[in-house]
């Protein structure tokens, strides 16, 4: 065992965590930014173009990897002498904490106002990552055999789900009100509102199947770290390599492992992008190999940087902060489209109210070119370096347990 890699943290799983963190913020700028945002879904091939497609398709990595690297970070600490009742306590105090972080500062940062009857609010990864946690608060006391068969089990398995659906006008508009069993499919399997009384409801975005089993593969995975680096380098070029070509060769089946075929469009292009346009709400087994895969090759690719070139150090702060980072960019994507469209002489009214639970559009002159998205995406990343370099810097220098909670 390397045991000098234990007592520090790992490069290559920072600098894996920054890059993926970076990506999201693209994703999150073009949400209040791009002019096509709320006009249509990036990834509907009738309506989108390829640089917008990709623009929102390369942010894929993005939740995949953050919940997956959150359970290897569980075993890691496991393996840095925490006990399993420490860990246990420590996992199921942050997974409540980080839940009601997803229904007050983070709601906060997205919506930009406090109308509670108006959506009491939308849970995204913060809150998959909550309740995850609350349930590895379980999962650690059993043997990692058996934490990585529930994992994977659940990442293969789920999609058999697919056929229990709650019909669209239930699970979006509440006609008829949803009963029990269908709100269980919907806080469990498919997106859709829960209904809330005195509000219009909780819309889930994130599901939390197969999302809990990929924390409990990630911790399960995070055992590789106990094993001489090249051994590991060697594994993660496997696992990376085979669940790649596990997604070609499934995808192209047709057969299982995602609702949504790919199919043959009016340019190869398009039929490239049909291909890769997998279903991430739940995120479908085949959604899962071609996000994974890839980042594990990458950490393969990385598992010998020692973090001192300048983009290795700018990725891997951070990736050491990640949580301060996911809120922050929240405002800082939604304070991007705020800044512009006032400069532009827009309409901002739009960026206080929540489009999605009242069903108005935004008005018609909103957003702005692809260009300006990415403009406004390395100005948010140049704004909120320093930010996460401080906030590192005083985790480092002050071990005190609440910071271990943001």
């Amino acid at each position: 065992m390397e045991t000098d890699v234990l007592k520090q943290r790992i490069y290559s799983i920072d600098l894996l965590r920054g890059v993926v963190m970076m990506i999201m913020l693209i994703d999150h700028t073009r949400e209040f930014v791009h002019a096509g945002a709320m006009q249509f879904d990036p990834t509907d091939l009738s309506k989108t173009s390829v640089a917008v497609f990709l623009t929102r398709w390369i942010t894929h990595y993005c939740a995949p990897t953050f919940v997956f690297l959150a359970g290897t970070s569980i075993f890691l600490q496991k393996l840095n002498g925490k006990s399993n009742a420490e860990l246990s306590r420590f996992l199921w105090t942050r997974g409540l904490w980080l839940v009601i972080l997803e229904f007050t500062l983070v709601r906060f940062g997205i919506v930009f106002n406090l109308d509670y009857s108006a959506s009491f609010g939308m849970v995204q990864v913060i809150w998959v990552i909550g309740v995850s946690m609350i349930v590895m608060a379980a999962l650690i006391y059993l043997p990692v055999k058996v934490v990585c068969g529930v994992g994977v089990a659940m990442i293969v398995m789920h999609n058999l789900l697919d056929r229990f659906q709650v019909p669209p006008e239930t699970a979006f508009m509440g006609t008829p009100a949803p009963d029990l069993s269908q709100i269980m499919i919907l806080i469990f399997h498919q997106q859709g509102v829960v209904p809330i009384p005195g509000t219009s409801g909780v819309f889930v975005a994130y599901p939390l199947i197969p999302w809990i089993g990929v924390m409990a593969a990630g911790y399960a995975f995070g055992t590789l770290y106990a094993k001489e680096r090249e051994q590991r380098r060697k594994w993660l070029m496997m696992l990376g390599v085979t669940m790649t070509l596990l997604f070609v060769v499934i995808r192209l089946t047709n057969a299982y492992g995602d609702p949504s075929a790919w199919a043959t469009q009016e340019t190869p292009g398009f039929t490239f992008l049909s291909f890769l346009n997998t279903t991430k709400y739940p995120p479908s087994l085949l959604f899962l190999l071609m996000t994974l895969g890839p980042a594990m090759l990458v950490l393969a690719l990385t598992d010998k940087i020692d973090g001192k070139a300048i983009w290795e150090r700018i990725c891997i702060t951070f990736g050491r902060v990640p949580m301060f980072f996911y809120i922050l960019q929240w405002f800082t994507a939604h304070l991007s489209g705020v800044v512009l469209s006032w400069l532009a002489g827009k309409d901002i009214r739009y960026f206080f109210g929540n489009p999605m639970a009242s069903g108005q559009p935004p008005p018609a002159d909103a957003g702005f070119p692809l260009w300006v998205v990415y403009a406004a995406w390395a100005v948010g990343l140049f704004i909120l370096y320093p930010l996460c370099a401080w906030w590192g810097g005083l985790k480092r220098r002050n071990k005190h347990w609440a910071l271990s909670y943001l």
